[in-house]
């Protein structure tokens, strides 16, 4: 007998395939609203953790060369957007009076009545190392005032060897001496400089420069083959520098404001002490 059955077919009909769409787009729909705040959310905190985390790597270099300028260095552009200062490698105190516990006295002092080209350094130098012999410069008795202006060369002279406890440098009579003995070791300017002059905010930059030569006025730039960019996103930044005393240290102010391509800011303000003994 044949079977006279149809096969059967399983499938969807259009009317449950349009059903499974809509309910699929609602899913989505409620998942991707879910998921959304979440998302952005962290975008948003990275993107203002990474603008603070920018700022606040400025700022320390800031401090960590400023709080190395030489005492009584710092020059402030009018505008307060620039400032420079000359950078110390080493310093300490020299001698001035013979060593009278041995017969006949010994040591080699520092004379201020002529052209003098060595002295010995009560201790030790603490990074000799870092000192480059024909290059930097030793100084007596900075003050940034006629007479004693480490910029025009009058309280300066070349190294031309050193160890830890003796230093010869080129014939030069120092003009005063430092009441504490003290002497500095320098080896360029550095100045940083705000250019907000851009649209962009990746171009609005903080410029380092280093390794020029030090110039008796305050070059406004220096030469641009000795700047390095610091830091993007600079919205703004002031230098303000308060002189020092016999009884306290000198500040620099820093203020500092970085702002992204979405409005978002930070601003910070810092106070870096400055040894202004000369």
């Amino acid at each position: 007998m044949l079977n006279s059955r149809r096969p059967t077919h399983s499938g969807f009909t259009l009317i449950e395939l349009v059903i499974v769409i809509v309910i699929s787009g609602i899913l989505a729909t409620i998942t991707t609203s879910v998921l959304e705040l979440p998302i952005q959310a962290y975008v948003d905190n990275t993107r203002r953790a990474t603008l603070t985390d920018a700022a606040d790597a400025t700022m320390r270099a800031l401090q960590r060369d400023i709080r190395s300028a030489l005492p009584n260095s710092i020059r402030v552009s009018a505008d307060k957007t620039t400032i420079e200062f000359l950078h110390t490698v080493d310093g300490g105190r020299y001698r001035a009076q013979f060593d009278n516990t041995t017969i006949p006295p010994t040591g080699d002092i520092l004379d201020f009545d002529m052209a003098d080209t060595s002295m010995d350094v009560l201790g030790e130098l603490t990074h000799f190392s870092h000192i480059t012999i024909g290059q930097d410069r030793l100084v007596i008795y900075p003050l940034n005032s006629a007479g004693s202006n480490p910029y025009q060369g009058d309280n300066t002279s070349l190294i031309t060897n050193a160890s830890n406890s003796h230093i010869t440098f080129s014939p030069f009579q120092f003009p005063l001496r430092s009441q504490d003995q003290r002497f500095f070791i320098i080896d360029h300017p550095i100045t940083y400089r705000c250019d907000t002059s851009s649209a962009s905010a990746d171009n609005r930059v903080l410029l380092r420069y280093s390794a020029y030569p030090i110039q008796a006025t305050q070059p406004l730039p220096p030469p641009i083959t000795a700047s390095a960019i610091q830091a993007n996103l600079i919205s703004d930044c002031q230098f303000h520098y308060t002189s020092g005393s016999n009884t306290r240290l000198g500040v620099v102010t820093i203020t500092l404001s970085l702002r992204n391509d979405a409005g978002e800011s930070v601003n910070l303000i810092r106070q870096v002490r400055v040894d202004n003994q000369p």
